[in-house]
C-alpha cells in the first residue's frame, strides 16, 4: 500500500515547518512519522495536535500503562497498523501484559486482574463499538478513577481515533523493517 502524502523532505519545509519538524522530532529521536508527517503539510494543524498530544500523554493524571491500553484498543479497533506499531513496546514498558496486548491484537476481550484496567479496556471498546458508554461501565469508571480521569480517558480515546484516522486515510507506512501487527 503505497502513502497517499509522502513525508516533506528537508528542502521542501518552509521555515516554521522546519521549527515544528525540530520541536515534533526532538523527544522522537529526530524523526517526525505518521500522522505528524502528514499534519506538518498544515503548520497550525500539527502544531495543535502536536501541543494536545503531549497534553495527554503528560499532562493529565491517567497513569501511562492505561492511557497505553487505551491507545493500542483505538488502534486496533481502527486496524491502524503504525499506531500499534508506535505504542505496542510503550506498553509493554509500563507493564501492560503482554497477554492483554496478544489478545486486543487478535480482537479478543483479555482477562484483567486489575479493574481499572478492565475499565478503561471497557470504556474504550464501548466508544469504538457502539459509540457511547453504558451507565454500568461508565459507573464503575468513575469509580475505579474518578471522574477527572474518565474525562482524560475520552479525550485520549479521541484524539488517537483522529490518530488512527489520519493514518488510515492517507495510508501512513510503517517505518522500514517495522513487522505488520495485525
Amino acid at each position: 500500500m503505497e502513502p497517499r502524502i509522502p513525508p516533506l523532505s528537508p528542502d521542501e519545509l518552509s521555515e516554521r515547518q522546519k521549527e515544528l519538524f525540530d520541536a515534533i522530532g526532538g523527544p522522537r529521536g529526530g524523526v517526525v512519522r505518521g500522522p505528524f508527517a502528514i499534519w506538518l503539510r498544515h503548520p497550525d494543524l500539527v502544531e495543535k495536535a502536536n501541543e494536545l498530544g503531549n497534553h495527554l500523554r503528560e499532562g493529565t493524571d491517567v497513569p501511562q500503562k492505561l492511557s497505553e491500553l487505551a491507545i493500542l484498543v483505538t488502534a486496533r479497533a481502527w486496524t491502524a497498523r503504525y499506531e500499534w506499531f508506535a505504542h505496542e513496546k510503550t506498553a509493554v514498558k509500563c507493564g501492560l501484559n503482554t497477554k492483554i496486548i496478544d489478545a486486543i491484537r487478535a480482537g479478543e476481550t483479555p482477562v484483567f486482574h486489575d479493574p481499572r484496567e478492565e475499565c478503561v479496556y471497557k470504556v474504550t471498546a464501548e466508544l469504538h463499538g457502539d459509540h457511547e458508554i453504558s451507565d454500568p461501565t461508565y459507573k464503575a469508571a468513575v469509580a475505579a478513577m474518578g471522574e477527572d480521569q474518565v474525562i482524560d480517558l475520552v479525550a485520549i480515546i479521541g484524539f488517537y481515533t483522529m490518530v488512527a484516522i489520519t493514518l488510515n486515510a492517507f495510508n501512513a507506512p510503517l517505518p522500514d523493517g517495522a513487522e505488520e501487527p495485525f
